[in-house]
């Protein structure tokens, strides 16, 4: 038998000569090996081999898989690693289109020629003495996206499937002495087709390689299935075992233990039973009463150790396997996990490291599991393909509920369809049954791997690829493995034909709306997002529309936001620099550019990104109300934890200084809700000898914390809040210190105790402001309507909608025509104060003009106010507000408002209101393009200052506050972060309000927006212009456009 090159085109041929797949345990000698987790079966093949790239397969070596072929020259490269990764070929990143799309015309029945990418590897290798003598096998974790196998010149056989092990026997090809394995991988084969998730386009051996062989007596294949009662009391195990060779086994339960309480725990022995084993299956059945049940609440786990003995009674292997009872059910309608409607606050997680591809560490993978936990995400979907075996283990371990995904998309075949560019008969797999055996063996592999996790809860058929007789028979097939679990799979919403395919209704990015008008009108299924909250760049706003629905709708049972971490690589600039590059920056032609980003976290060192904040706030269990006078409401959402497994702190604070702390006992059952009094009395109305402080704002913070360390956190660690603001009568500023007005010829200027300022009738605005004699002003003051656009602005294309604001902010002026065509300034004089007035004119079409005025007080304060009378015609506002220029040298932010990190409008619900510190280039968010980022909302003060602590103080009612090192025009011309210019300023920008970030998409839905024929009111007087806010829904009622500077 030998391999021909042109079976990569037919979709029938995908395996030749693999072994049957298997679960993932793993055979060690002993226990001292299996607490170690190094197991002598395996030898580890990872590390340097030769290597050789070609860029298509006429340009490979010929033969080179021949015995006496020296391939000892050839270059090196790292297994586990993406060729890409290594300097050979480049990344590409495409979403829908085929990466090979406009290169070649090839389609379905063809691969691409041309340029088709061939790797050939090659590891000369010694066996250690003995280790042969009951065979050798070779396993591939992970080789994208099909490769052909040699030993010592003999073909082996051949795979496609990327995501899942290719195991192949070794055994009637080694030798003694040094062997040559030969692999030849090809980066596009028929089945890159079913493989066009939104992602990197890489090839090569990414995960890891490791020769192995197999005991006397062996579990080949290892089936274990805690089936708990409907009760939801007791359960049977059933262990099946495929086993290889004749003796007996021990089968031992022990366990309960939650391994992310960092604890110590005596093991206790359930049962210790033997069977005979022979060459087969071997069934074992055991009755357990009473187990502690396994959720990502309470992640209870048992090991069933199983040990193998020949028939002279020596121990062959010890294989060790954790268990979950659980039961997962359909129940009227509902899913349910140990008879309790479950709730997905989940997130997809594509495998990436910006570093290796999809090649990542388990420190990579660890530190996403912790960070998920400390955020309340309680499910992965893993998208849209099996991960590495690792981050089953650790969800089973540190509890996250799992979509385990099959490695199927095609959405550049019907998509193609769907737009009438091709015809419905060549999508991908479709009722084409050619592609069927491909289907199922795919199916068959993601199960068999991965059968024995608990924390696998539903498995999906894939992702994206429409509908049709392949997609139905493969989800039939998981139900035939496994009765278990249910199926998922969404693209029965583009193709209702066989709705069965699914067992719940699965949507992506459907508007709030939408989905509760879809419940009220199909009442058959659970409903779920299987991707929403699109996080491309600044976004996830208004996600707590889609949490609050599972409150209020029980067959609406939560969503996997797109995506948890962006998919960049790291890359230098000309000048050497880092930088995290996305879609397009390696010059690969077709791509999707930024569209890679859409990560909750940063691509690089994981790290959460602001939107976190309001991830962890929404998809927390337990929620805190303040709807009676005088008590708090604990809502326990927990399905199985009793809220006495926190600590409940209660903070207080005074202008947002804390004053007081006090701890709460609470025990709330789970799914229950209890009342408990607010400990503060100058809280309470019916206390009457405590008295507030009418010129204080109050701050109530019920908080609940982690009362131990665990694994994923250290005890303290806030798991919930609630917050309560009693919100003081905002003053007005007024001051007793005289001023003195000097009347220029072009310049008003005014003085006061320790400063003074100037206007400039003919610059148009206030030209300088010093205190103590040092200049503040680097720059005149104006009115701003714009930020940069956020990923949701460019996707649903605002800034053409918006392009009037642009325009006005940037040249406005208060000329309006000639050099001297101005409105006169306005000066009004006053006891101890004086208020000058600019008109400026913006060249928007129609044309449009707006005040500002400027009232200056003895004691260096300038009430500044922003005014404007809406023009029919002009489209709505993102920004309306004023924006100040400094020197960067006042880098030192401190504002009392909402935090810690960036708020909007539609994304604050996460934060809390008090007072925070940072430096102005902390508040440029990591996104891979600059955009809009840093803003406040319910901003009180906010300080800005140098590094002796002196500058200027903005006040407000609730203001919109951002200080950034760069003007929303500077932003909005880099696509990088290193085409952003050197730092010579500090930008402010204090705003009544800004529209929101939005993402329930990022390429149509329209952001939540600052309406200018509701943002600006005709009258001067003050009560009626927050009475107007107030009616209209802004934020807190804000003042219109009011913001009181001082010097500090």
């Amino acid at each position: 038998m030998s391999f021909e090159i042109k079976k990569i085109h037919d979709p029938k041929f995908f395996k030749e000569n693999c072994m049957a797949a298997h679960s993932d345990h793993v055979a060690y000698a002993d226990e001292k090996e299996a607490e170690e987790r190094k197991s002598s079966f395996r030898l580890p093949l990872d590390g340097v081999w030769k290597f050789h790239y070609a860029r298509n397969y006429a340009q490979t070596v010929s033969g080179f898989e021949a015995e006496d072929f020296d391939c000892k020259c050839w270059e090196d490269i790292r297994v586990p690693a993406h060729i890409q990764m290594e300097g050979y070929d480049i990344p590409q990143y495409v979403n829908i289109q085929y990466p090979w799309d406009g290169r070649e015309d090839v389609w379905r029945d063809a691969v691409p020629s041309e340029f088709n990418p061939v790797a050939s590897y090659v590891k000369y290798f010694t066996l250690p003495e003995g280790f042969r003598k009951n065979g050798l096998y070779i396993s591939f974790q992970g080789v994208e996206s099909g490769f052909a196998l040699w030993l010592n010149g003999h073909y082996v056989g051949y795979s496609e499937d990327s995501f899942t092990p290719s195991d192949f026997d070794l055994t009637p090809y080694v030798k003694e002495g040094e062997n040559k394995l030969a692999v030849q991988v090809f980066k596009w084969t028929s089945s890159s087709w079913c493989e066009d998730q939104d992602f990197y386009r890489f090839s090569g051996i990414f995960r890891s390689v490791y020769l192995y062989t197999m005991p006397k007596v062996h579990v080949y294949d290892l089936k274990v299935q805690p089936v708990v009662d409907e009760a939801v009391l007791n359960a049977d195990l059933l262990v099946t075992m495929q086993m290889r060779g004749e003796g007996k086994a021990r089968l031992t339960l022990t366990g309960s233990r939650n391994y992310s309480v960092l604890e110590e725990k005596e093991e206790q022995i359930i049962f210790s039973e033997e069977l005979p084993v022979s060459d087969g299956e071997v069934h074992f059945e055991k009755e357990v009463k009473k187990p502690d049940l396994w959720s990502a609440e309470i992640p209870n786990l048992y090991t069933l150790t199983i040990e193998c003995f020949d028939q002279n009674g020596e121990r062959s292997e010890l294989v060790s396997q954790r268990i979950g009872f659980r039961r997962f059910e359909m129940k009227d309608g509902i899913m349910t996990l140990n008879g309790k409607r479950i709730v997905f606050k989940g997130v997809n997680r594509h495998e990436f490291s910006s570093k290796t591809g999809r090649a990542v560490t388990r420190e990579e993978v660890l530190k996403d599991i912790v960070t998920m936990k400390q955020n309340n995400i309680n499910a992965i979907r893993t998208c849209h393909y099996p991960d590495a075996s690792i981050i089953y283990d650790l969800c089973d371990e540190y509890g996250l509920y799992m979509i385990a995904e099959n490695n199927l998309e095609s959405h550049g075949s019907w998509d193609a369809a769907m737009h009438g560019s091709v015809p419905k008969d060549t999508i991908v797999p479709g009722d084409n049954m050619d592609w069927e055996p491909m289907m199922l063996d795919r199916v068959n592999s993601c199960y068999q791997r991965d059968k024995n996790h608990p924390a696998v809860l539903i498995w999906s058929v894939g992702n994206e690829s429409y509908g049709g007789k392949v997609i139905f028979d493969m989800s039939e097939k998981f139900r035939a493995l496994d009765p278990y679990r249910l199926v998922h799979y969404e693209g029965i919403f583009n193709d209702r034909r066989y709705e069965a395919t699914s067992d719940m209704e699965s949507q992506m990015y459907t508007s709030v709306g939408n989905v509760k008008k879809f419940l009220a009108e199909h009442k058959e299924k659970p409903f779920i997002m299987c991707e929403y909250t699109h996080a491309m760049g600044n976004s996830c706003g208004a996600m707590h529309k889609y949490t609050d629905l599972t409150d209020t709708e029980p067959r609406y049972q939560g969503g996997f936001i797109w995506d948890y971490i962006d998919q960049s690589i790291l890359k230098k600039d000309r000048y050497g620099k880092d930088f995290q590059a996305y879609g397009g920056d390696f010059l690969e032609r077709p791509t999707d550019y930024n569209f890679s980003g859409n990560g909750i976290c940063y691509g690089g060192d994981r790290d959460p990104s602001p939107k976190m904040q309001e991830v962890k706030f929404n998809y927390q269990n337990i929620s805190i109300l303040f709807e009676k006078e005088g008590k708090f409401t604990v809502v326990n959402k927990n399905l199985f934890a009793n809220t006495d497994r926190f600590r409940c702190v209660a903070v207080l604070q005074k202008n947002g200084v804390v004053v007081k702390k006090q701890e709460i006992e609470t025990a709330v059952p789970p799914l229950s809700t209890k009342d408990y009094e607010i400990p503060f009395a100058i809280l309470r109305a019916d206390d009457k000898d405590q008295k507030k402080d009418t010129d204080a704002e109050y701050t109530l913070t019920v908080s609940f914390r982690l009362k131990e360390d665990m694994s994923w956190a250290d005890a303290g660690h806030e798991v919930a809040f609630g917050q309560k603001i009693y919100k003081k009568i905002p003053a007005f500023h007024a001051s007793e210190k005289p001023i003195r007005v000097v009347h220029g010829k072009v310049n008003i200027g005014v003085k006061g105790e320790d400063f003074d300022c100037l206007f400039s009738m003919l610059s148009g605005g206030l030209v300088s402001y010093r205190y103590a004699g040092k200049e503040m002003i680097e720059k005149i003051p104006m009115p701003n309507f714009w930020r940069a656009p956020v990923d949701n602005d460019n996707g649903s294309m605002a800034p053409a909608r918006y392009a009037q604001w642009k325009i006005a902010s940037m040249y406005i002026s208060h000329r309006n025509g000639g050099m001297f065509d101005n409105v006169p300034t306005k000066v009004e004089e006053k006891d101890n104060t004086v208020t000058v007035t600019y008109t400026y004119f913006m060249p928007t079409t129609p044309a449009g003009k707006c005040q500002v005025s400027y009232t200056v007080f003895g004691d260096g304060t300038i009430e500044t106010k922003l005014m404007y009378d809406p023009v029919e015609g002009l489209p709505d506002m993102p920004e309306f507000g004023m924006m100040f220029q400094f020197n960067a040298d006042y880098d030192n932010l401190t504002w009392y408002g909402m935090g810690p990190e960036e708020t909007y409008a539609d994304r604050r619900h996460g934060a809390k209101l008090g007072i925070y510190s940072n430096k102005v280039a902390d508040n440029m968010a990591k996104y891979l393009v600059p955009q809009e980022c840093g803003n406040k909302v319910g901003v009180r003060y906010a300080r800005l200052v140098d590094a002796k602590g002196r500058g200027m103080m903005f006040e407000g009612d609730e203001l919109s506050f951002s200080a950034l090192p760069y003007t929303p025009h500077e932003l909005e011309n880099a696509a990088h972060v290193y085409e952003l210019p050197q730092v010579h300023h500090t930008i402010v920008r204090v705003a009544l309000a800004q529209m929101g970030v939005g993402g329930d998409d990022s390429w149509g839905s329209l952001n939540p927006l600052l309406l200018h024929r509701q943002s600006h009111f005709a009258s001067q007087n003050k009560e009626d212009l927050y009475e107007f806010c107030k009616r209209n829904g802004f934020i807190h009622a804000c003042r219109v456009g009011e913001v009181w500077c001082e010097i500090l």
